[in-house]
């Protein structure tokens, strides 16, 4: 075939021949705006990005030497599908030690970060048309995780009065006979709220009454947690089998870059997940599972240091939010975000005459006329509201909302 030839049958746009599941998904939000933040700082604006759920602190050096060491001792190879051993045990070790949870190494698989734990659960779990119920607001992925494996979310909001916590009787009256799964997470992104005891007691008690239905569980941000313990409905031992406990290392290691997450679930749960992933994506990075062996063998002395900062942090931004008309937030109990509620800018223009219509518009605002990044509710299935990350030095934070002060004033 000639050159020319091949050129005149080359489709004109490559995306009508695309899969239905990628036209019908979109990008991450979160990732969406970092990117605009990154156009924007790339032209010499001055942004303030607070749309991002990252650790702004340097992944511990222990860590990074494990890693150096790693490559020095030879673990270039190809590592078992579910990660090596050894760190399966010490992740067994930190359930036990942590959350009173028992597990063998067989019950874990670890995962190119824990977004691919979620995707590798609910491929295992989801047939079409199967519903996935996610207490809202929920992260960002969960739901178009559920719609690429041709699931049905069904998204259930908790009350700003609850501090969007689900309660269990909303949950019970959510079920219909295709549930298949429930989500959440606590800490919870984009909240920060936190489930108690008291009240994981009651969702247990709810999912016991239904067997067939598993409960994906994430506790990512569990270290960063500023109440008095930390939680795991998989604690519950009249629901422990039905429970995917989803964590990594990202958040309370600081180690977002280093990809590295993992689950916990029945031992049929876990090798159908282990088989799946085999056929995607393998073992992780073997570099990783030998930095993730060291940051868990050195306990959690690193990542309370951090959660002093971001507590810290979090007291700073509300005292900063108290002083901003029509920001309306709970106090988050952990994570490093604050969700305010901001319907009291809809209808309101700007300076140039844009009309505030909802939180995409005011986020963009935000960005165009005050130089900060945030995230819209939307992306998060609560509309009302806006993500703004407290992972930021104070001297940011304090700058951002000042910005954010003036610019909101200035809304008529």
């Amino acid at each position: 075939m000639t050159p020319s030839a091949s050129a005149a049958t080359a489709p004109a746009d490559p995306s009508a021949y695309f899969a239905d599941r990628i036209l019908q998904i979109q990008e991450s939000a979160t990732i969406a705006m970092a990117k605009k933040s990154r156009e924007l700082a790339a032209q010499g604006v001055d942004v303030i990005n607070l749309s991002f759920g990252e650790p702004d602190f340097q992944t511990p050096q222990y860590i990074k030497d494990a890693a150096k060491k790693a490559i020095d001792d030879g673990y270039t190879f190809y590592t078992p599908v579910p990660g090596y051993l050894d760190l399966r045990q010490t992740i067994c070790d930190k359930l036990l030690r942590d959350n009173e949870l028992t597990y063998q190494p067989s019950q874990i698989v670890v995962s190119t970060g824990a977004k691919q734990a979620l995707s590798n659960i609910i491929m295992t779990l989801i047939n079409p048309g199967d519903e996935v119920i996610i207490f809202s607001p929920y992260w960002v992925s969960y739901a178009a995780q559920v719609e690429l494996a041709e699931g049905v979310a069904v998204p259930i909001m908790g009350s700003l009065e609850n501090d969007y916590k689900v309660t269990a009787a909303e949950f019970a009256a959510a079920i219909t006979p295709r549930t298949k799964a429930v989500m959440y997470s606590s800490p919870c992104n984009p909240t920060g709220a936190v489930f108690s005891r008291q009240e994981l007691g009651a969702i247990a008690d709810v999912l016991a009454q239904h067997p067939g239905i598993f409960a994906i569980a994430d506790e990512i941000y569990e270290y960063i947690n500023f109440t008095s313990e930390h939680v795991s409905l998989a604690q519950f031992a009249q629901v422990k089998d039905q429970v995917i406990t989803i964590n990594g290392f990202s958040k309370g290691y600081a180690m977002t870059g280093w990809r590295l997450g993992y689950l916990a679930a029945h031992p049929v749960v876990a090798a159908a997940c282990e088989k799946l992933q085999s056929q995607v994506t393998s073992g992780t990075c073997s570099i990783a599972q030998r930095a993730g062996l060291a940051a868990l063998q050195g306990g959690r002395a690193s990542a309370d240091e951090m959660v002093q900062a971001y507590r810290r942090r979090r007291d700073l931004v509300l005292g900063l939010v108290k002083d901003i008309p029509g920001l309306v937030t709970p106090t988050p109990d952990g994570a490093f975000y604050i969700f305010p509620d901001v319907t009291a800018f809809f209808g309101r223009t700007a300076p140039d005459g844009t009309v505030i219509t909802n939180s995409s518009d005011l986020t963009l605002y935000l960005l165009r006329d005050a130089h900060v990044a945030a995230v819209s509710g939307d992306a998060f299935g609560a509309p009302n509201c806006i993500r703004f990350s407290t992972a930021a030095a104070d001297a940011k934070l304090t700058e951002a909302f000042a910005r954010i002060k003036k610019i909101l004033g200035a809304l008529k």
